[in-house]
């Protein structure tokens, strides 16, 4: 089918409160345009109904909401936004005003944006087989839990989320959206860096997110890869590096997870009767709690990981989590006290995990203040001693790495 392309150039920018050019240039354009903008500064409450690309030619084209609604609205596929600064939107969660509203369309892409002053950043709803790409995402200035998200994909699938950095946002939300490859991002002071509800088969390969309340957490979804990704210094007393909560089939691989409160998260996962989730190849290191299990979690099989320089390797604070059901074997353990006297880099002995009912800060929540502090670890070390208790076997590794292969 032929396409029109008609490259539109506007040599003159609009002053705020005049006429809305842009939105009037994006009217007359013929289906498949090329709006090439000069710099300059664009009335922004744009709505976009036909296939069209705008593209700012050079730097300095910046599309301004003027503090209401919505910046740019598109109601269409085959949309192509490119190197726009995009600024302020209004500041009603309740209209989820944002840089950018994608509704029910494909093959759309946004690229190379600057955002900065929007509630919300870019919010795609039932936008399937586009590109979100090279983006930097910065909310408005509110407090943390009044942000708006810096990226949503809602009812969206088959994306591909790449290079996208998002700092001081509020979280990266992908909800009801499958088959998306989220990969390169970056995240930093935000709440959730990425946060799945009911979302299958995603891939998340390679993101950096440090300084958020909660890196990567996964909720009620199935199917999804999570590899190479780094996550460090998750802030607060119950920071959490990557969290699984009633997730089925799902591969942790080859992340890094370091100075958090909480390493790994596991509650109630698997989900599914007769499912997996492989946690392979991890380094968990210099966390306060290396693996957290709450509830019932069996199932998990835990391979070739690295759990070091943390304060407690492994944490069970309900009484049926059942952590001996997860096939828990040949991982690195740095408080292992066995020998390997035959040299094939495997304890001799197994090395078994218990839990000290006399470790104060796991029952009581205000001790934790204190957690890592030298009273508290010699108390710790004195339970682990001489226990006032018999203390509770959580698992044994039949197979302890003895030393780290680089």
């Amino acid at each position: 089918m032929f396409r029109i392309f008609f490259i539109f150039s506007l040599f003159l920018y609009s002053q705020l409160g005049a006429a809305n050019i842009l939105q009037d240039a994006i009217d007359n354009a013929p289906e498949g345009s090329i709006l090439k903008l000069p710099a300059g500064i664009y009335k922004g409450s744009i709505t976009i109904t036909k296939p069209i690309t705008i593209i700012g030619k050079e730097d300095g084209v910046i599309i301004d909401g003027e503090g209401s609604g919505t910046v740019i609205h598109v109601k269409s596929s085959y949309v192509t936004l490119k190197n726009l600064k995009i600024i302020g939107s209004g500041e009603r969660h309740d209209k989820i005003d944002s840089a950018i509203t994608m509704v029910e369309g494909k093959h759309c892409e946004i690229s190379n944006c600057v955002i900065e002053d929007c509630l919300f950043g870019i919010d795609l709803q039932m936008i399937n087989n586009s590109i979100i790409s090279n983006n930097k995402i910065t909310s408005k200035d509110l407090d943390l839990g009044l942000r708006g998200d810096g990226l949503r994909l809602w009812y969206s699938n088959d994306n591909i989320v790449k290079k996208n950095s998002l700092i001081k946002s509020r979280d990266m939300v992908i909800w009801y959206s499958h088959g998306n490859e989220i990969v390169e991002n970056y995240g930093k002071y935000n709440r959730y860096s990425l946060h799945l509800m009911y979302a299958g088969k995603n891939l998340i390969k390679d993101n950096m997110y440090e300084f958020n309340s909660v890196g990567i957490f996964f909720m009620y979804s199935k199917d999804t890869t999570a590899i190479g990704n780094v996550v460090k210094s998750s802030l607060g007393a119950t920071g959490m590096g990557i969290g699984l909560k009633d997730v089925s089939n799902f591969t942790l691989k080859n992340n890094t997870v370091i100075y958090c409160a909480q390493g790994i998260y596991i509650d109630r996962s698997p989900f599914e009767p007769d499912t997996h989730n492989w946690l392979i190849g991890n380094k968990v290191l210099y966390n306060s709690e290396a693996i957290h299990f709450h509830s019932l979690s069996v199932n998990n099989i835990m391979k070739d990981n690295t759990i070091m320089g943390n304060i407690e390797d492994v944490i069970n604070d309900s009484r049926g989590a059942r952590i001996n059901e997860n096939e828990i074997v040949g991982n690195y353990w740095d408080n292992y006290t066995g020998f390997d006297r035959d040299g094939d880099n495997i304890g001799d002995t197994s090395h078994r995990v218990y839990q000290y009912a006399d470790q104060l800060w796991i029952y009581n929540p205000n001790v934790k203040f204190f957690y890592g502090s030298p009273v508290i670890s010699l108390l710790n070390f004195l339970a682990k001693l001489a226990p006032f208790t018999k203390p509770i076997f959580l698992f044994e590794d039949e197979k302890p790495k003895v030393r780290i292969k680089g």
